[in-house]
């Protein structure tokens, strides 16, 4: 499978991108950036030096995914969503002087399998989003998200559980289960944990 740049994207040298990848018109692709195989990066999207994204994620347009995040497979990132990188930004020392690489710790957003991020989302690093959570648009997530987890608002809080097909569960008719109303396929709840399955 060929790889797809636009021509007016900017892919570094040193960055690797998967086979049946493609990286759309201004994106931006940073050094020692790696992207797995089927990935699309949309218009105006930014990829940080050193960002790791798995298979198949889809980054949409205008993204902004700052190092060190490392993004599993099959994840989506929606338009406009920011991963953030400093707990405690600052354009200079307190001195005055502009700060440097050397002047700053890098903290990263981890988006494990699935996961989905909604547009216009920020994720304020250091967070892991959960396997095939979402995040609603407009959210800020400033603390871990649980997998299978429907988080919402700013902060973003749980209010529900989706499946690996993305949308609510159903409460079954047993304490602690849940139901996609999709795919059918049942899910058990204990402790603020959901698992897949019945055991």
């Amino acid at each position: 499978m060929d790889v797809v740049i636009a021509t007016s994207a900017e892919v570094d040298p040193t960055a690797t991108i998967g086979a049946g990848s493609a990286v759309w018109q201004l994106a931006t692709v940073r050094e020692h950036a790696r992207l797995g195989e089927r990935c699309n990066v949309g218009r105006g999207a930014y990829i940080d030096a050193g960002v790791t994204l798995g298979n198949d994620c889809k980054v949409q347009n205008h993204a902004l995914i700052y190092q060190p995040a490392v993004v599993a497979d099959g994840v989506f990132i929606g338009p406009a969503v920011c991963f953030t990188n400093d707990l405690y930004p600052r354009a200079v020392t307190p001195d005055g002087v502009r700060k440097t690489a050397s002047d700053w710790d890098a903290v990263g957003v981890t988006c494990l399998e699935g996961a989905s991020i909604g547009a216009r989302a920020v994720c304020v690093a250091p967070v892991t989003v959960g396997r095939w959570a979402m995040v609603a648009a407009g959210s800020v997530v400033i603390r871990d998200v649980a997998d299978f987890a429907l988080v919402v608002g700013t902060p973003a809080r749980r209010v529900g559980w989706v499946g690996r097909a993305g949308v609510p569960l159903v409460a079954g008719d047993d304490s602690g289960t849940w139901r996609c109303p999709r795919t059918g396929e049942v899910y058990t709840e204990a402790d603020g944990i959901l698992r897949e399955g019945t055991g």
